[in-house]
């Protein structure tokens, strides 16, 4: 009498398979980031997903459907805000990155920039891009395949930049 057996691969792929869930999950959060007790930015998202994943980019949380951040000056006077339909912020590099429909508002400059792809940099507070962008200012538009700016978006450089704007010739 022979006797064999055969499993089932499927089977043996469920049993191997790393749990891909979050080990946290939060709704209507609402997050200060503070600096030597001074509040810097103030977070805001329906949904929260905390990962513990092993590798290079160490845990990250993850926010699927959008959040809007505000980042304040030293005597907490709002000075611009992010919004975006995703984001994704990894812990061990302080980065925060801002996908679809992203909207970056200067509230003291009266200036908005919208993009696909950004970049919060929490260690150098600098915010970027490497995507198409467009900042409408009062009277102007103007375009570019990118940009660099502090986290505030007072002070910025655009990649390529093209449109209709007023040139100082003070300025160089």
């Amino acid at each position: 009498m022979l006797l064999s057996c055969e499993n089932d691969i499927n089977i043996i792929n469920s049993l191997s398979h790393v749990d891909s869930l979050p080990m946290e999950t939060a709704y209507d959060i609402e997050v200060y980031y503070s600096d030597s007790g001074k509040v810097q930015a103030f977070l805001q998202s329906p949904l929260m997903e905390r990962h513990d994943k092993e590798g290079e980019k160490g845990e990250f949380m993850e926010f699927p459907n959008g959040f809007k951040i505000i980042f304040y000056d030293s005597v907490l006077n709002p000075e611009s805000q992010i919004i975006a339909d995703y984001g994704i912020r990894f812990d061990k590099d302080k980065l925060m990155e801002a996908k679809n429909n992203v909207i970056v508002t200067s509230i003291k400059n009266n200036e908005q920039l919208e993009t696909e792809h950004l970049v919060w940099d929490e260690k150098k507070k600098i915010i970027y891009s490497d995507v198409f962008v467009k900042i409408t200012r009062q009277e102007e538009v103007l375009y570019g395949d990118g940009l660099t700016s502090d986290e505030n978006f007072s002070s910025y450089t655009i990649k390529n930049p093209s449109g209709e704007f007023q040139v100082n010739p003070d300025e160089e």
